[in-house]
């Protein structure tokens, strides 16, 4: 997809800029009527330059100093200064060079006359679009205080589930390989130390034990190759699963996966109704806060039907009816949904869905990993159990050999 610049009218006569994906440019003038917006200037920007420039990759330390430097920008902005010496202070008060880099690119564009929203939206992927909408929501309201606030503590939120389920990963995955460094250690030094010894004997070994010596010697002489098609493996399942059609047919699959699947319908679910909760409470128009929170799920299939859902809103139809038809989203989602659109509080009913959601999503994930450390253990124990006992059961047919008549 390409990325276009556009420049639209909304149904009261205001202007409003903003960057979307199409597919064409055509089909880029279409999103924007989607939104509700006549289109004035549609630019293509994606050009040589722009895909040559990388997207900045974030980790953690970085997005913790974006988040708690947008919190101080939205304090500042409550305490009466203006948006560039707030941006400036912000700046100064700065200690990681990549977040003060990118706050530094915002400042110098608001000084020469760019909106903060259109600043973040060229921030070379530093903030999501949902920051950017906030913060045009924001500047048009003029409350970007506000806005900037909440936006922090949405993307607070966001990170701290993110490390919650990252987090509750290291403990299985470290047992992993600890479990699997012992076997490999037994497999190339502890199990060849008998290899003569049986040789010498000439006694037939007993078959568990044959297969465990065929195990070491092709750990100790083949390694390479199992390596280097593990590597290669790896990468060509990686690169098929890109491929569009096959990314949405594993994410349809992951989704009917018991446990798994509905773990990740949960969390799908949680940062959409976060996104747009914020969005709707910012001042984004319904429409436009669809459009933008459906592109914080990462799960295609659940992606692919909110677009849908999405193109009908803009044609009159309503939000929870469409979504419950999906039947991807949980049933209390659609009841939190239905509740907001009756009472007028749809913000807030997404918002209160959302902490709900991640505290089920981190009792799941809790119980998950409950049960994979027994089990990941016992299955370990038994591996390692399997090698001593074929390596005893030789040794002690020897015995049996050596004291018989």
């Amino acid at each position: 997809m390409a990325t276009y610049r556009y420049r639209a009218a909304t149904a009261g006569g205001q202007l409003k800029t903003g960057i979307l994906e199409g597919n064409s440019r055509a089909d880029a003038i279409e999103r924007i009527k989607r939104l509700g917006l006549m289109p004035i200037e549609t630019v293509e920007t994606s050009t040589k330059a722009a895909a040559d420039e990388k997207k900045l990759r974030l980790n953690t330390a970085t997005r913790r100093g974006i988040v708690n430097a947008i919190g101080e920008l939205a304090v500042l902005l409550n305490a009466g200064l203006p948006l560039d010496r707030a941006l400036a202070v912000v700046v100064e008060n700065l200690n990681r060079p990549l977040v003060k880099t990118i706050f530094a690119k915002l400042r110098d564009r608001v000084r020469h006359g760019a909106s903060l929203a259109r600043a973040m939206t060229e921030s070379n992927g530093a903030f999501s679009p949902m920051a950017s909408a906030m913060a045009e929501a924001g500047e048009a309201s003029g409350k970007l205080d506000e806005s900037l606030s909440r936006l922090g503590e949405t993307m607070e939120r966001a990170e701290n589930l993110r490390q919650t389920i990252v987090s509750s990963m290291v403990y299985p995955i470290m047992l992993m390989v600890i479990a699997s460094s012992v076997i490999l250690m037994m497999l190339l030094f502890v199990v060849p130390q008998f290899e003569d010894l049986f040789s010498d004997s000439g006694a037939k070994l007993p078959p568990m034990t044959q297969v465990i010596m065929g195990a070491s010697h092709a750990v100790k002489n083949y390694w390479y190759y199992a390596v280097g098609f593990g590597a290669i493996a790896i990468f060509m399942l990686h690169r098929w699963v890109q491929q569009p059609a096959v990314r949405r047919l594993v994410d349809r699959r992951i989704l009917k996966l018991p446990v798994i699947g509905s773990i990740v319908r949960n969390a799908e679910t949680a940062r959409f109704a976060r996104t747009l909760g914020s969005l709707i409470d910012g001042g984004v128009p319904l429409a436009g806060a669809l459009a933008i929170a459906q592109r914080s799920l990462a799960n295609m299939h659940m992606h692919d039907a909110v677009e849908k859902v999405s193109t009908g809103l803009r044609q009159g139809g309503g939000l929870s009816a469409p979504l419950a038809q999906t039947g991807l989203f949980p049933p209390m989602a659609i009841s939190f949904l239905r509740t907001g659109e009756e009472t007028a509080q749809l913000g807030l009913m997404l918002t209160r869905l959302a902490d709900v959601l991640d505290r089920d999503v981190r009792t799941a994930i809790a119980r998950l990993i409950t049960i994979m450390t027994p089990v990941i253990t016992v299955t370990m124990a038994a591996l390692v159990g399997t090698i001593i006992a074929s390596i005893m059961s030789a040794i002690l047919g020897f015995n049996d050999l050596a004291v018989g008549p």
